[in-house]
């Protein structure tokens, strides 16, 4: 894992709105879901993760899905939830290579300077709840529980980088 990402890694929403790492970051840290839509890993972790991004979307943190394809391909797999939370889209995969991250899922804490904080990478809960406890510690907020019994096995995921 990376311990900080370049701020001028260009991240773009699944609307097109394209900007530095660095403006994304002027307000909030940012709390990530990194997926890999080919895969039957992101889709097992859909449920818990958007529980726990759902948990923490009034800290002061940008609750969001990075998505390892194009805007469309983002559409199609993650349906409505494209209207609930930011989505980026990273299809190159610069971003995920910035962080670092070597297996998909992954939930990644990206404070406002840049510094990979915290994270965890496959379905590991206790290493997700880390996660959690550090933002909700640099938030003040309150971590969500980490599993819970609906949650899938823990799981290893798959290479980050295709």
């Amino acid at each position: 894992m990376a311990s900080s990402v370049a701020l001028d890694t260009t991240l773009t929403a699944i609307s097109g709105e394209s900007r530095p790492l660095e403006e994304w970051l002027t307000t909030f840290h940012l709390a990530s879901v990194v997926i890999d839509p080919f895969t039957n890993e992101s889709s097992w972790i859909l449920p818990p993760a958007t529980r726990i991004l759902e948990a923490f979307r009034g800290a002061d943190v940008r609750v969001n899905l990075v998505a390892t394809c194009t805007a469309a391909e983002a559409k199609e797999f993650l349906g409505p939830l494209t209207e609930q939370f930011l989505v980026f889209c990273d299809p190159d995969r610069r971003f995920v290579r910035g962080l670092g991250v070597k297996t998909l899922p992954a939930f990644v804490f990206v404070r406002g300077d840049g510094s990979v904080h915290a994270a965890a990478e496959g379905w590991n809960p206790a290493e997700w709840r880390d996660v959690a406890i550090s933002i909700a510690e640099t938030t003040s907020w309150i971590a969500p529980q980490i599993p819970v019994a609906a949650d899938p096995s823990p799981f290893h995921g798959t290479p980050a980088l295709g």
